[in-house]
């Protein structure tokens, strides 16, 4: 297994079902990637079985030995539906065996209606080990609702935007639109999609890329007349909370005034359907990102009361991420990389954690059985303490914490707590029919959103007579504590 050479490979696919099956089928029409010399499966029915000359063996747990007669270089996981203890098993099972490729298809609710993908097999990451048990989201079914139209992403080029835009490949959109105004970002998420298509993923899509910028309240409104997007998923925002808190006016300025922007310019040009992707950071807010999430929430929800017959606006909120851009994963991966050491704020410090693509699924499924005007929160499961977190990633990588990677301990950074809630004492939980799809209620009636924008606007724009205002930071967050009182005062923070 040294000399591995992919073109030439010996590959072991685990599983002979419907995704082992579809994969080894396009192995074989495009020998470049190698040759499929066994399926590995522990279903006593098929083993000693063939599928198209290829035999199947097992069990799986006998890898090494099946190995001594019928040699192989790779090994492509393919159970969609596999547990995370499953996969765990499976993983360390190939590792011991010396398998140094090992990959694995997307997980159940990324696999629409059997259809899996040699191009969306990816070399396995710790966070494939990490999220929960799947479940059958019916991606084609709850996407339904978007057959035949035209679907905008803000944030198209970020972690959660690029993932909606995958997962929209299989909806039958006529118009798929990747807003950002990152120019490398949606250049390489267009790239990417276009090249899934040409490999069979979903169905035809034509993929229009727009660099823009919400903050731009009068292109949002041209923007969104000339597309006529039947429905928008609003991923774009600032989101570091440290980065955040050095630069509180640009939360706010692209956050808050951006989503307005958007909401009002969707209004004007008749958007159907509007989902906002919001984070348990916006529940009793201590940060301005935070606070600049609790406020986007508003916005959205108070502009379904001023919607047209039709047209709903909602929000989907949920935790972190695993293995987003600047998240803890791959920082914990290039620490780890350097042998060391691993850097974690607080030994106590919790988390909300969920995979992308089971996140992005989700927000799908509610963006077409949600109604306007509501806040629905997506179950996180339980928390994961970071130190934990932080240990499972080394020993993944073959190490031993504290041993061969040493974890250190760095403070909690400004704007961070240890422990985030999904909802606040203002929000009841109320359970809707979808699996892993809540529903929050407020209790005490409205926040004053009318009121605490004009306040913050002069921090962010240049107002007549309101100059003095402009990027004050110390004065845009007394209004924010003024309002959201949770939100921190920060001691001897800087006018500008």
């Amino acid at each position: 297994m040294a000399n591995y050479d992919g073109e030439n490979a010996r590959i072991y696919i685990i599983g002979a079902g419907f995704a082992g099956r579809a994969i080894a089928r396009e192995i074989a029409q495009k020998a470049v990637f190698g040759k499929v010399v066994a399926f590995l499966d522990d279903d006593p029915a098929k083993m000693g079985t063939r599928i198209e000359d290829i035999p199947i063996l097992g069990p799986i747990k006998d890898v090494v030995n099946i190995l001594a007669t019928t040699p192989a270089d790779e090994a492509i996981i393919a159970i969609p539906s596999a547990s995370q203890t499953r996969l765990r098993e499976l993983y360390y099972l190939l590792k011991h065996a010396g398998f140094a490729h090992i990959r694995i298809v997307p997980g159940i609710a990324q696999i629409v209606e059997g259809n899996a993908h040699l191009i969306q097999a990816h070399e396995i990451d710790p966070q494939d080990l990490l999220g929960r048990d799947p479940i059958g989201i019916g991606l084609k079914e709850s996407l339904a609702y978007l057959r035949g139209k035209r679907v905008l992403i803000t944030g198209a080029g970020g972690s959660i935007g690029s993932e909606l835009a995958r997962q929209l490949l299989s909806a039958g959109v006529a118009r798929l639109y990747l807003f950002g105004h990152g120019e490398n970002s949606i250049y390489q998420i267009d790239k990417e999609l276009r090249i899934l298509q040409e490999e069979g993923v979903g169905e035809k899509t034509a993929i229009v890329p727009i660099i823009g910028d919400i903050k731009n309240r009068d292109y949002m409104l041209f923007i969104l007349k000339r597309v006529k997007a039947d429905a928008i998923f609003h991923a774009a925002a600032y989101k570091h909370v440290p980065m955040m808190e050095a630069n509180p006016i640009a939360a706010i300025e692209n956050n808050v005034f951006g989503t307005q922007n958007l909401v009002d310019a969707a209004l004007e040009a008749g958007v159907k359907r509007l989902v906002l992707i919001s984070t348990d950071k916006a529940v009793d807010p201590i940060c301005v990102y935070g606070s600049s999430k609790f406020l986007s929430e508003r916005i959205v929800m108070e502009a379904n009361k001023r919607a047209d017959a039709g047209q709903e606006f909602m929000v989907v909120r949920f935790g972190n991420v695993l293995g987003s851009r600047g998240s803890i994963v791959p920082l914990f991966k290039s620490q780890i990389e350097k042998g060391g050491p691993v850097t974690v704020t607080h030994p106590d410090m919790r988390r909300f954690f969920m995979t992308i693509p089971e996140a992005c699924s989700l927000v799908l499924k509610t963006g077409g059985v949600g109604k306007g005007g509501q806040l629905y929160l997506l179950d996180m499961g339980e928390p994961i303490r970071i130190r934990d977190l932080a240990e499972q990633m080394i020993r993944f990588y073959g190490y031993e914490p504290d041993r061969d990677i040493k974890i250190v301990y760095v403070g909690i950074r400004p704007g961070e707590r240890l422990e985030e809630r999904l909802y606040s004492e203002e929000e009841r939980l109320l359970a809707t029919e979808y699996p892993r799809v809540n529903r929050l209620e407020r209790i005490n009636g409205d926040f004053p959103i009318e009121k605490i924008l004009p306040e913050l606007e002069p921090y962010c724009r240049l107002i007549p007579g309101r100059e003095d205002c402009y990027r004050d930071r110390r004065g845009m967050r007394a209004v924010l504590h003024a309002f959201i009182p949770t939100v921190k005062v920060v001691e001897h923070e800087p006018k500008y």
